[in-house]
């Protein structure tokens, strides 16, 4: 709820900057396949979708001032508030889903499981998975604040923000293990410039649903 609250907060202002490989992920995907962003924000990752041709586009994010602010800034999207941990789809009903940037706002480790468990029941078989996210940095403005909260959430890599939100880095070894029901297609570790403007280690996934 806490970490609701700090989205709903910055929904107006808040611009994310991470890349989207949309023509790396287009490869796997057709113009009319039924595509789901989970955890979707204001919506940007849809539009750049939507601009190259895709229009089966499905957002959704537990935010409600996110998807107000991505009603408004883009009212050709379908943007839905997320009410509870489960995605309110049916079984084997999406061809591809997109995580982007959502983990790192996952703390837990059973939950970032249930919610990879969730995407998988929605996806078709041989429907496609989409992630993009931050992995451990070895600088010391992250290794200290990973050492300063380890304690609190039980959980190297997790830290807080002066406003509010709380974060996680993760390790390549947990990634895999969390994404071990995918055939990989692409893995690829880069840099990516945060919504604070700092540098991070980051990668994107795209995986096959087995």
């Amino acid at each position: 709820m806490i970490q609701k609250d700090y989205w709903d907060s910055v929904s107006e202002k808040k611009q994310f900057t991470t890349p989207f490989q949309a023509d790396e992920f287009s490869k796997y995907i057709s113009k009319n396949n039924t595509i789901l962003d989970v955890g979707c924000g204001y919506g940007r990752t849809l539009d750049e979708l939507y601009q190259i041709g895709f229009k089966n586009l499905i957002g959704i994010d537990f935010a409600e001032g996110m998807i107000k602010r991505g009603r408004e800034q883009f009212p050709y999207l379908d943007l839905r508030v997320k009410e509870d941990a489960f995605i309110d789809f049916h079984d084997n009903s999406v061809d591809a889903v997109i995580l982007f940037a959502v983990l790192t706002c996952i703390c837990n480790n059973t939950e970032q499981m249930e919610l990879i468990k969730e995407i998988h029941r929605v996806l078709k078989p041989g429907g496609v998975l989409y992630v993009n996210d931050f992995l451990l940095n070895t600088d010391e403005r992250n290794v200290s604040r990973y050492e300063q909260f380890a304690e609190k959430y039980d959980l190297y890599g997790a830290f807080e923000l002066p406003e509010g939100a709380v974060c996680r880095h993760h390790s390549e070894k947990w990634i895999q293990e969390l994404l071990d029901d995918f055939i990989t297609l692409q893995y690829k570790y880069i840099t990516f410039t945060t919504m604070n403007n700092h540098k991070s280690n980051g990668f994107y996934f795209i995986g096959r649903n087995k």
